[in-house]
């Protein structure tokens, strides 16, 4: 009976310790899981170099960053809640992020890439979420996301009322890639489609990058 015993708390402490494995990448960690959350932090400017799948002191230290920037346990482990930050699933870590939104200025956020990029490339989405938050961090714009989209002639899918429509899963998860800080623009404070505006004063802006139709200027 007590080796019964002592093997159903083998048993038990294998499973309780697959289950930690699974749920958790920390320093000593390796394989594809940890190449595809390194991915994340390469692509977000939070590790530099590639990703080699091996869960070293830079990568818990680019964790750490991102942990701190998100108001997460800065621990640098990658568990349920950072996981879930990032936009991957511990289950495999897969870089397909869940559509979940996870704030309001989120929700915002991403209802304004669908109302003014969807139709664009993955890429060209995130440009857009990132020209909003780049005019948060602006002086001379609002300082709140609900601010900068909603100020007065920002954007016509505010005057139009599309900025209502709900958005769909790839422009929940561009806007948290630039929640997170991937910023395809670097640093640009404008955008615009040459094809559908005729307003002369945008196109006085310096153009520093073009993505899809739309060109990004400072």
């Amino acid at each position: 009976m007590k080796r019964e015993v002592m093997l159903g708390l083998a048993v038990l402490l294998t499973l309780a310790l697959t289950a930690r494995a699974a749920a958790v990448l920390e320093v000593g960690s390796s394989g594809a899981a940890v190449t595809k959350v390194q991915q994340k932090l390469i692509q977000w400017g939070y590790l530099s170099g590639t990703a080699d799948g091996k869960y070293g002191e830079k990568t818990r230290a680019a964790v750490v960053a991102f942990q701190r920037k998100n108001g997460l346990t800065a621990d640098g482990r990658v568990g349920p809640a950072t996981a879930k930050a990032m936009g991957v699933t511990l289950s495999g870590l897969s870089t397909a992020a869940s559509a979940g939104v996870i704030s309001a200025d989120h929700r915002l956020l991403s209802r304004l890439v669908y109302a003014e990029a969807r139709g664009e490339s993955y890429k060209g989405q995130v440009a857009v979420a990132a020209v909003v938050l780049n005019r948060v961090s602006s002086a001379s714009f609002p300082n709140t996301i609900s601010g900068v989209i909603y100020q007065s002639g920002a954007f016509s899918c505010v005057s139009n009322g599309s900025i209502n429509n709900t958005p769909d899963a790839t422009a929940i998860r561009a806007a948290r890639d630039a929640l997170n800080g991937w910023d395809p623009t670097g640093g640009c404070l404008y955008y615009y489609n040459p094809k559908a505006t005729s307003d002369q004063w945008i196109r006085t802006r310096t153009v520093k990058t073009v993505i899809g139709n739309h060109r990004f200027a400072v």
